[in-house]
């Protein structure tokens, strides 16, 4: 007999799901496992709005299961420790990002880029090693892996740092991997979102010369004076598309939305590498000329393993680098959603999961 969502698990919990495609999320109880010998228990505090959970609450890539609890920006305090925890204790601070599990086998995990193992298990809606669904952050509680748990540096505020374990390591990885932090090399940051505004701080951080590329004119106050880029160059402006190409070595394109990237390629010197993090729901047209007539490469990234992700926060933290945030309540999340569609957002939604979650 199949068992509801209340009654798979020991532990009563609380949060918000969206139940069908039309994405529209409400108060949900559910369960969580008991806290096993190698798990860590911890009381959500804090909780990120990521795009990708609005693709997934509105099945926009089309394999999400419902009901669905997002969230994969989660941080919060330790409640309870397995026997063989040794990496937390109870009142220490802890986040988990888009991960929760993997084989542990595989050359991914043996190269700590569980992110890439075959075998992945993700934050939500996704099967967990036991038979049952993985539901994400937007709740009162959870049961991980200490693996997969990120020890968060006491200097790091929970709120503005929650973005950082998707957001975050979704930058910072492709930039250390594909050498684009080398100081005084120049780095295009597509887009100045919830990934692009945390690129740039990132960047900075690393000695890199940083040219924002918008479609909106309107940011590059924000780009320059409060962010810190040296350059913001309009994508639709011609003149500054052509003055700026072959200039740049390295292009972090962070726009989920359909959008040509043979401009973006143009404004690679040769050797130059454009990395896509964006994830559209729709194929994009790569033309192959512009590539061999450079040696150019076009490559993706997906976050970063556990141990990568670990680096990431306690560089962040070194630098001071957080999210720009809006902190909302959670009953305030379907309004969130609707703007984070619009775009209507500088530069993250965080959910007060702590203060605002409770019992109806």
């Amino acid at each position: 007999m199949v068992k509801s969502p209340e009654q798979e698990h020991p532990e009563e919990a609380l949060g918000w799901a969206a139940i069908d495609a039309s994405g529209l999320l409400s108060p949900f109880k559910f369960s969580r496992r008991a806290t096993g010998d190698k798990d860590v228990k911890f009381r959500v505090l804090f909780c990120g709005i990521c795009h990708s959970d609005l693709h997934s609450v509105r099945n926009d890539w089309g394999f999400s299961a419902y009901p669905l609890v997002p969230g994969h920006e989660i941080v919060g305090e330790v409640v309870e420790v397995g026997s063989q925890v040794g990496k937390f204790n109870v009142g220490e601070k802890v986040g988990v990002g888009c991960l929760v599990g993997s084989c542990a086998f595989c050359d991914c995990c043996h190269d700590h880029l569980e992110n890439y193992c075959p075998k992945a298990i993700w934050t939500y809606g996704a099967i967990y090693h036991d038979g049952t669904m993985t539901y994400g952050g937007y709740s009162n509680m959870m049961v991980v892996d200490e693996h997969f748990a990120i020890k968060f540096p006491q200097n790091m505020p929970l709120d503005a740092g929650a973005p950082l374990l998707c957001a975050g390591i979704t930058v910072y990885s492709p930039i250390k991997f594909f050498g684009l932090d080398r100081p005084g090399d120049h780095l295009g940051v597509v887009g100045l979102g919830g990934l692009g505004h945390v690129a740039v701080k990132f960047a900075k951080a690393m000695g890199v010369k940083v040219t924002v590329i918008s479609s909106s004119p309107g940011k590059r106050g924000e780009a320059l004076q409060r962010l810190g880029a040296d350059a913001f160059l309009v994508s639709s402006d011609t003149d500054q598309v052509q003055a700026a190409m072959g200039t740049m070595d390295g292009i972090i394109d962070t726009v989920s939305a359909v959008h040509p990237i043979l401009p973006l390629i143009g404004l690679l010197k040769h050797n130059g590498k454009l990395v896509l993090v964006g994830a559209p729901n729709q194929p994009l047209e790569l033309p192959i000329f512009p590539l061999l007539s450079g040696r150019k490469i076009v490559a993706g990234s997906c976050i970063g393993g556990i141990k990568e992700t670990q680096e990431m926060i306690d560089f962040a933290a070194k630098h001071n680098i957080t999210a720009d945030i809006e902190v909302v309540p959670i009953d305030y999340l379907n309004t969130a959603m609707d703007r984070l569609a619009k775009g209507d957002v500088k530069y993250r939604f965080v959910i007060d999961i702590g203060n605002t979650l409770k019992e109806a």
